[in-house]
């Protein structure tokens, strides 16, 4: 192997590619500001206890870990910034007991690719709200991460929505244990309908939960699942709340174009209520994701509600566009007359080069010259 090579699934991004990237970047910090959202950065590395990787499988899973020379813990490099928001909304920001809005752009590393052509370097970008657990923070964090997709030039959004608080509802009054539960949670991700009846079957359960556990795979569509599944679910308390909060979500986006998926549950561990995503007309998976984790903090010594939405800033930017000047060029031996025009150019944003008779990678198609007594672009 060649010493130059790069790991698989890691690349460089190269010139154009990583304007687009950063000029994206710039856009949506811009609209997360404009909602009053902060930026935060938190540090690549961490203890790996400090990334929660004790309390979830898979980020376990895919976070890094290698030996602090220093004091000789284990450190883990980060898969997932939103851990690290939730220990910054404890810790750092612990005196404000309302409302914080923060937001983030920066690297991840993942052990292994979450799919064949995926990088293990997302560009995680993101932002969540801490301190309000009414279902009208989920609605500004869906119409946030909206807003972001146009920026991105993603047209016809498919926004998906599930809750994973009607499955833990039907868990906890069918009486299963914890084991049980990720068992048929895993079946529930997979709509591997005759398994669940299967499983349920064999764990002997009551008809009206085995009823219900059955029936969520096929509670999916448009907005009607909503009232579908109040006809056809066991009527429970925090079943008929997570419906509610799914209808307020509908009502508050008449335009939009919904799907709802009650076993829909594709969640990290942290999750505990409503679940969102966005999908592009050509895309097969999310663009987009995001859902309320509600007391995540407790890890971290203060537990608050809290809802956000990331998403990898490289995928986004494959339809980004923007529109760009063409450099101006400059003779090298015009540099020193020219320099208050070049300085003044560069200053209200354009790009001056200076052209040392050499071929360059960034071919002008204006030139400053001196003309009639003056600097002039051509």
């Amino acid at each position: 192997m060649q010493s130059w090579q790069l790991p698989e699934h890691i690349a460089d991004i190269l010139p154009d590619r990583a304007r687009h990237l950063e000029s994206a970047k710039e856009r949506l910090l811009a609209l997360f500001r404009s909602y009053g959202y902060e930026l935060v950065h938190p540090p690549l590395m961490e203890y790996s206890a400090s990334l929660l990787t004790h309390i979830d499988a898979g980020l376990s899973l895919k976070t890094i870990r290698v030996v602090d020379q220093i004091s000789g813990r284990q450190l883990g490099i980060r898969a997932d910034i939103t851990p690290q928001v939730a220990r910054i909304d404890a810790h750092l920001l612990s005196a404000n007991n309302g409302i914080n809005r923060l937001c983030y752009s920066g690297s991840v590393l993942h052990a292994k690719p979450e799919g064949f052509l995926t990088t293990r370097e997302p560009f995680q970008t993101g932002a969540e709200l801490y301190g309000y657990e009414g279902v009208e923070a989920d609605i500004e964090i869906i119409e946030l991460m909206l807003k972001s997709l146009q920026i991105g030039n993603i047209n016809n959004i498919l926004l998906s929505l599930g809750h994973i608080g009607v499955f833990r509802s039907l868990s906890g009054a069918a009486e299963l244990s914890e084991n049980q539960s990720q068992q048929l949670l895993a079946l529930m991700q997979n709509k591997d309908t005759d398994a669940i009846k299967k499983l349920v079957s064999e764990w002997a359960l009551d008809g009206m939960w085995a009823k219900a556990f059955s029936l969520l795979p096929s509670l999916y569509g448009g907005r009607e699942v909503i009232d579908e599944a109040r006809q056809r679910l066991p009527d429970l308390f925090n079943v008929n709340h997570a419906l509610s909060q799914l209808e307020a979500v509908c009502n508050a986006f008449p335009e939009q174009t919904v799907h709802i998926d009650l076993s829909e549950l594709r969640v990290d561990n942290y999750h505990t209520g409503l679940l969102y995503a966005a999908y592009g007309q050509q895309s097969h998976d999310a663009i987009a994701r995001g859902g309320r984790y509600d007391g995540l903090g407790k890890h971290f010594g203060r537990s608050r509600p809290a809802t956000g939405f990331s998403f990898d800033l490289r995928r986004l930017t494959g339809s980004f566009t923007e529109q760009r000047k063409p450099a101006i060029s400059v003779a090298y031996q015009d540099l020193e007359a020219a320099r208050d025009k070049i300085d003044h150019l560069r200053v209200n944003g354009e790009r001056v080069i200076i052209d040392y008779g050499v071929e360059c990678n960034d071919n002008s198609s204006r030139r400053l010259i001196f003309e009639n007594g003056k600097w002039e672009i051509q």
